[in-house]
């Protein structure tokens, strides 16, 4: 009995063209497309570091059973993972080896000339037929002129009498122009997203009003993201101040408590040296100067403290931020470190109360707005962990080295102050002081060199879904011969090679210029 035939191993060369295959299929096309638009959800859901490192340090805090395994699956920086970056490119790689050989395809179909005319019009699904005493060489000679004027392309040479009894003739064919263009748009975006990425950075800070201001140099930002490729020239050197704060805030109605209107005014010079100018900061109204981008994009308090060592030294002074933890409060939390005191160093954290009230003993910020501000923080005394080489969140205090101050009855001691407030510090620590509050707005500066690629590839696939949505590709025939009873019979046909498409009206319109004009009766 014959061996049943094996199936043989591929070679690598049949292995690469297989998979070569696959992946520039129309198929994987859409996969990789639909994978890339669902890796981008964590990238709007998680925090991430080059948008605001802040909110990372929150939510790392708030998890930290999850923290590990998104850290390892890069999740606190989706666009910049090795798994995004492998769709990213697949994708890309895709596109190409999916418009090559349609283009190739295309121009081929474009230089082709309408097929022949079926045996049989009558039956294609749209069809009509007529009888005329024209001859048919004046027939077909009309068809050609009304299909021209209707931006049909004519088969062969639409002006030769070479005895043929139809003409044939199709338009349409910017429609797979239009899904050409599509797919050349979507690489177009990603290229300037890629270029963007590259060759841009984006980075955030803090500014407190009537502070230090901001100098656009990397060791200015809070975070800072640089693209891999990115020249430090190209930095544009501009300074600003945040002069003034206005918040506007809903003091009646459902959404009373919240604020409604950001603005934050600032003055700003393009160069060290230029002419200083003004521009009112607002939510999705960026400052633009040159090539970068300055949005605002948060805002909170900073409560001015002083602390004063055991020596009565001044060991601490300055307006310090604290983080929004509700955003319908601002109820904030904040951390103060003062290394320099002596004889122990002095650590406090706790919360900024807004508008402060007691609600049945618990404090709570009834309000969003600056009205009864109140801190109340714990404090620490001891080694802070600042001396080694690491550099520390000014967010987190390390507790590891100090000990936690007591009333003398055992509970932790807390330092609660209205503004103007002072309170010592047990065991002789120091005091503490709440001088007052300053609003702070936390601002991203960014440049994107390839925003306007992205653009353009953006109206790019508007103009090509649109062209394959409303651009019809139809084939037309018109045959003309001699019936037995001397008369001229007359088909036209037509194909819609789109679904969906209603060709009746086209034919009715055809025909109506076929038929001759009929004379008017004599009165």
């Amino acid at each position: 009995m014959a061996e049943r035939g094996m199936a043989r191993e591929m070679t690598a060369r049949e292995l690469l063209r297989w998979s070569w295959r696959q992946l520039t299929s129309m198929r994987t096309a859409l996969v990789l497309l639909f994978l890339l638009a669902l890796a981008a959800v964590p990238g709007s859901v998680i925090p991430q570091e080059d948008v605001d490192a802040f909110a990372v340090s929150r939510w790392q805090d708030q998890h930290p059973t999850l923290t590990p395994v998104y850290e390892w699956l890069g999740m606190f920086s989706v666009f910049d993972s090795v798994w995004f970056s492998a769709i990213y490119l697949l994708l890309a790689l895709s596109l190409v080896g999916c418009i090559v050989p349609r283009t190739g395809v295309y121009w081929r179909a474009c230089r082709a000339v309408p097929p022949a005319a079926p045996r049989n019009l009558t039956r294609l699904p749209d069809h009509t037929t007529y009888t005329t005493a024209e001859t048919p060489q004046v027939v077909l000679e009309r068809a050609r002129t009304v299909l021209q004027r209707r931006r049909f392309r004519l088969g062969g040479n639409p002006s030769a009498d070479d005895g043929a009894d139809a003409v044939s003739a199709e338009r349409g064919y910017l429609r797979e122009a239009g899904n050409l263009l599509f797919h050349v748009s979507v690489l177009v975006v990603l290229a300037g997203f890629a270029i963007g990425s590259l060759f841009g950075y984006q980075g955030g800070v803090i500014v407190v009003t009537d502070g230090a201001g901001f100098s656009n140099t990397p060791s200015q930002y809070d975070d800072l993201s640089p693209g891999s490729l990115m020249d430090p020239d190209v930095m544009e050197p501009f300074t600003f101040d945040v002069t003034d704060f206005d918040i506007e805030w809903l003091l009646t109605g459902p959404r009373a408590g919240m604020a409604q209107k950001f603005v934050a005014h600032l003055d700003y010079r393009e160069e060290q040296d230029g002419e200083q100018r003004s521009y009112d900061l607002r939510v999705n109204h960026p400052l633009t100067i040159g090539g970068t981008d300055v949005f605002l994009i948060g805002h909170g308090y900073a409560p001015y403290i002083t602390v004063r060592d055991g020596n009565g030294d001044l060991a601490y002074a300055g307006p310090t931020i604290f983080l929004p933890e509700d955003q319908a409060t601002f109820t904030s939390f904040g951390v103060v470190k003062a290394p320099d005191a002596r004889p122990q160093q002095i650590g406090l954290e706790g919360l900024l109360y807004p508008t402060f009230a007691l609600v049945d003993g618990d404090p709570m910020s009834l309000f969003g707005d600056v009205r009864n501000p109140r801190i109340s923080m714990l404090a620490h005394v001891g080694d802070l962990g600042m001396d080694g080489g690491d550099r520390q969140s000014v967010y987190v205090l390390d507790k590891d080295g100090t000990r936690q101050l007591e009333n003398p009855d055992g509970t932790p001691f807390r330092a609660d102050l209205f503004v103007g407030e002072s309170v010592a510090l047990p065991d002789g620590a120091g005091s503490v002081t709440f001088e007052g509050i300053q609003p702070w707005v936390r601002v991203q500066i960014s440049r994107t060199p390839g925003k306007l690629v992205a653009l353009t590839g953006v109206v790019l696939a508007l103009l090509g879904l649109l062209g394959s949505l409303f651009i019809r590709p139809r084939r037309v025939w018109v045959r003309a011969r001699r019936a037995p009873g001397g008369e001229t019979l007359v088909e036209v046909a037509a194909l819609d090679r789109s679904s969906g498409g209603d060709v009746a009206e086209e034919l009715e319109r055809i025909v109506a210029g076929l038929r001759p004009e009929e004379p008017e009766d004599e009165a």
